[in-house]
């Protein structure tokens, strides 16, 4: 059993007399420990931060194989191998983002501690974002040269992963909190996260192209990252109201 949920600071209606201001100051207390919390145990178990690294050089750097070695051809599927790897890449860790939790306890000790499930949920998807999203956008420029494009592409690229790796965490915490009571759900739980990806492959897959080929990339960069802002209001609350559900 973890330890952290006990030591985080229940005071939503114990204490009269505390001001909003000082709850808010809880909320953010408690997510920031949650946060730390699932850091620490992720890098005590460093294989489940290799895999989906692994998996996505391996699908970048072997798709050549299957397709032509010439630079100009990998050029043009480029856009399309970065993010299909990028998304499968995205779905291994997260069949483990909620479900240790679950087993041991956590989850149903943050739902009683009087803290914001949803202010804890999305720390928690924080760290998923830190541990998958974050190093995925690093690898990512490297692969695309490895497919043949242009160093002036890595800004926009390294760029439009980050802003589309923090919406796929959040859509799946939501798949996640879905299927945190079946067993074996990881099939279930890629059947609804990718539907709802797709946005982001797309303008994702756009914004790739347009960095490689040396054009004006706002539009979708503002389109990913309406999706991201629009992810980070919706996302948490669904998935508490999922993990609540789950909980029953």
């Amino acid at each position: 059993m973890s330890e952290l949920p006990a030591s985080i600071p229940a005071v939503a209606g114990r204490e009269p007399g505390l001001s909003p201001a000082a709850l808010r100051v809880s909320s953010l207390t408690a997510a920031r420990m949650a946060l730390r919390r699932d850091l620490t145990l992720a890098f005590r178990q460093r294989a489940q931060l290799v895999q989906p690294l692994a998996f996505f050089a391996m699908v970048t750097l072997l798709f050549p194989l299957g397709v032509s070695p010439e630079l100009g051809r990998l050029r043009e599927i480029a856009p399309g191998v970065l993010w299909s790897a990028e998304l499968l890449a995205s779905l291994l860790a997260l069949e483990f983002l909620f479900r240790d939790d679950a087993q041991d306890g956590t989850l149903e000790q943050y739902a009683l501690s009087g803290q914001s499930l949803t202010a804890l949920l999305f720390a928690k998807t924080c760290a998923h974002w830190f541990l998958t999203g974050l190093p995925l956008a690093l690898m990512a420029p490297v692969a695309a040269l490895s497919l043949g494009a242009p160093v002036g592409a890595v800004p926009g690229i390294l760029l439009s992963v980050a802003l589309g790796s923090v919406t796929l965490s959040l859509i799946g915490a939501i798949g996640a909190s879905l299927t945190l009571g079946i067993k074996r759900g990881g099939a279930l739980l890629s059947l609804l996260t990718l539907p709802l990806s797709l946005p982001v492959l797309i303008f994702g897959a756009r914004a790739t192209q347009l960095a490689i080929l040396g054009a004006p990339l706002m539009a979708p960069l503002e389109l990913l990252g309406a999706l991201a802002v629009l992810g980070i209001t919706l996302a948490p609350l669904a998935a508490a109201a999922g993990v609540r559900i789950s909980l029953e």
